[in-house]
């Protein structure tokens, strides 16, 4: 029996991964906004609810294990911008602990919190316990977004800002009462609000629907 599950949860996890890859790639295939930001980031059409599944349907512990391994393949699809961190300082690169910060950040604990997305399973009903679990792991994902934004890539705030079409609507007023952090840090927000905000609101939603799905319905959690 334990063999079972243990063939199970792997078998499962391994599909997820496979599909929550397959969603992301389709989606950088479409070179523009808001599927894909120029400083990385993109909308994926829920495409972190299979690794959500997972930690709702095994737990959180095992969850975040599965987040991890989709953050190392989340690295490898964005090879060319991660490589581009590790340049030299004089061709656009960053200093070696700043791109491994990134690294560390955006991408490997930014991934493995999709894991907390079974944190209310067994607490609430399943469609709450689920959505309720898909808007923290992404909200968290979201922070650590903001974080390294904010710290890593606050020099872009300003020209953010004057970009046509955001200049008039909302960056002449904020360049003008925002300065230095606090604009980095604001840039942060927006830039990565820009994608993670509708993945808060589509992710949530699509779990909603697919949990009525008979064959996960009538699934016992592990």
């Amino acid at each position: 029996m334990k063999l079972t599950l243990k063939v199970r949860r792997l078998t499962e996890s391994g599909m997820m991964i496979a599909l929550a890859t397959a969603i992301s790639f389709v989606c950088s295939l479409i070179p523009v906004p808001p599927f894909n930001f120029p400083f990385g980031g993109g909308i994926t059409i829920a495409g972190m609810l299979p690794i959500i599944l997972i930690a709702y349907l095994y737990g959180t512990r095992w969850g975040l294990l599965t987040g991890f391994v989709y953050s190392l393949i989340q690295m490898l699809l964005g090879h060319s911008t991660v490589s581009s961190l590790f340049l030299p300082v004089e061709e656009g690169g960053m200093q070696l602990s700043a791109a491994l910060l990134i690294c560390v950040i955006d991408y490997v604990i930014a991934y493995t919190a999709l894991g907390l997305g079974g944190i209310f399973r067994k607490r609430l009903s399943p469609v709450k316990a689920l959505v309720l679990g898909s808007i923290v792991a992404l909200a968290t994902r979201y922070l650590c977004h903001i974080i390294s934004g904010a710290i890593f890539y606050g020099a872009w705030a300003e020209w953010f800002f004057t970009l046509e079409g955001i200049y008039e609507s909302i960056g002449k007023g904020i360049l003008e009462n925002v300065k230095g952090g606090s604009l980095a840090l604001l840039y942060s927000i927006i830039y990565n609000g820009c994608y993670m905000i509708p993945e808060m609101i589509i992710t949530p939603a699509v779990a909603a629907i697919i949990w009525r799905i008979p064959v996960l319905k009538n699934r016992t959690l592990a």
